[in-house]
């Protein structure tokens, strides 16, 4: 299988450098024509090979897990950046053509059914508390952190990033009331409850969020205002002034998109705000990475504007703002990522050591989806009235210098 990977990467390789060893020990070197990083790497086995050249969009990872795929003299982040740099600019004819094939077949791959639905979730965030703790910050806010000067801890990130999202709601009076959609660990709902005074409902189908998140509202002493429940948000019935979701949408499905966004509208007063946190994409409509689909969120899909955009329109729906935020969450995923490395010898007590290298591969994958590869966040703020939200975007900052 050399001949053909050779051959791959002498047309692959068009940034920066990489240096190969290959299973019978020969080492090869392949320059880009344009400045860019540099990295190697070993493949031990003619099977790593053979996956490299037939599926890497899921071979390369898979291959890391095995550790039939070695990082030489460099990170396994350096060693991502350059192939992920490349993919940009260069490609390759077999993940192309798988690629092709994903994008043909992702309403399949992408259909969500509440059963299939829960069972997606629980697979990625019923791994339990005790992971999550060794590299999310102290709420537990599994999404893209909020850095006004790029200075701030992860903790003050994080808590930026709900006070971001709670002006956005237009919070102007006491007691309303607010639906959290996929409320994790319940740290939004909590937050609203508490610094706002709002009554909030989240909904989640991941058990173990449910149990942790109703007793840190009984810890705080907001049970009379907050409630979770295990819920799927297609069976929400109740209509209220404000609906929020934050990294949920991305576990939607593509088939779901316009099901979703008529059940904001539905759950919305008639004077009533949403505000969608979501990864994006700012390529285009695509597909997901087989690897992560298979080992991280399966079903999971970041969307480009133009598809959410789509989906909305038939609603009804006013988007009132849209804000694009492009690299707070590299740097949101580059702390995750530093503290997953300094716990790593917990990760491999609780688990193993294939998965401490699927969840590195993992965070270092994302951390580069942000950096090179045209992912992005995006906050959309939907009302049914055109007149539900101010005239200007004046409000959002004064709400967020409130005194504290």
């Amino acid at each position: 299988m050399k001949k053909p990977v050779d051959y791959v990467l002498k047309k692959f390789i068009s940034a920066g450098s990489l240096d190969v060893t290959y299973a019978d020990g020969s080492t090869t070197h392949y320059q880009g024509t344009t400045p860019g990083p540099h990295a190697a790497m070993r493949l031990t086995t003619r099977t790593a090979e053979r996956n490299l050249l037939l599926n890497p969009g899921l071979g390369f990872g898979e291959a890391y897990m095995d550790g039939t795929i070695q990082p030489q003299s460099c990170t396994l982040y350096d060693l991502l950046h350059v192939l992920m740099l490349n993919t940009m600019s260069a490609g390759h004819i077999g993940d192309s053509l798988a690629a092709a094939v994903r994008y043909l077949r992702r309403k399949k791959i992408q259909f969500n059914p509440e059963s299939r639905s829960r069972k997606n979730v629980a697979h990625h965030y019923d791994l339990g508390e005790s992971l999550y703790d060794l590299f999310l910050d102290r709420d537990r806010q599994y999404s893209c952190a909020y850095f006004r000067t790029g200075n701030e801890t992860l903790d003050e990130a994080q808590e930026a990033k709900k006070h971001h999202i709670a002006a956005k709601l237009l919070l102007d009076r006491p007691d309303l009331s607010v639906l959290d959609i996929g409320c994790g660990w319940g740290g939004m709902a909590l937050t609203l409850a508490k610094d706002y005074g709002a009554t909030v409902t989240g909904v989640t189908l991941s058990t173990e969020q449910l149990n942790t998140a109703r007793k840190r509202a009984e810890a705080a002493g907001l049970s009379h205002r907050v409630r979770f429940e295990l819920m799927d948000y297609r069976n929400v019935r109740t209509r209220y002034d404000r609906v929020v979701s934050v990294g949920m949408f991305e576990h939607v499905g593509i088939a779901h998109y316009q099901t979703f966004f008529e059940k904001v509208r539905d759950c919305l007063t008639d004077d009533g705000v949403a505000l969608i946190h979501s990864i994006g994409r700012n390529d285009g409509p695509g597909t997901t990475n087989p690897w992560i689909d298979k080992y991280i969120f399966p079903g999971g899909y970041s969307p480009c504007l133009s598809e959410t955009f789509a989906a909305i329109e038939p609603t009804g729906l006013w988007v009132t703002d849209c804000e694009i935020l492009r690299l707070h969450y590299a740097k949101t995923i580059a702390i995750w990522r530093e503290r997953f490395a300094k716990n790593r010898d917990k990760a491999k007590a609780l688990y193993d050591e294939r998965f401490c290298r699927m969840f590195e591969f993992y965070l270092a994958a994302a951390e580069l989806s942000f950096i090179v590869q045209g992912h992005m966040n995006f906050q959309l703020q939907l009302t049914r009235s055109q007149t539900a939200v101010p005239l200007t975007r004046d409000y959002i900052a004064k709400a967020e210098t409130r005194p504290e």
